[in-house]
């Protein structure tokens, strides 16, 4: 993810970035699904899935604690 893409992430409500979360751990769910069923072999997708749900969850922790 690009630092464009994460300035724009906090930019974003909380209510906003909680929808992204759930779409985005879909995605990845799916993702590693379709990994296991040997539809897809691509892991650097599956990489930037993980990556993009772990700094959305952290945006959202971050102002919890504020």
């Amino acid at each position: 993810m690009k630092k464009d893409a994460q300035k724009t992430l906090l930019a974003k409500t909380t209510e906003e970035l909680h929808a992204l979360q759930r779409a985005a751990q879909e995605k990845f769910s799916q993702m590693r699904f379709d990994l296991r069923a040997g539809k897809t072999a691509n892991l650097k997708d599956l990489r930037a899935a993980k990556k993009e749900t772990a700094i959305i969850s952290t945006i959202i922790s971050q102002r919890k604690h504020e």
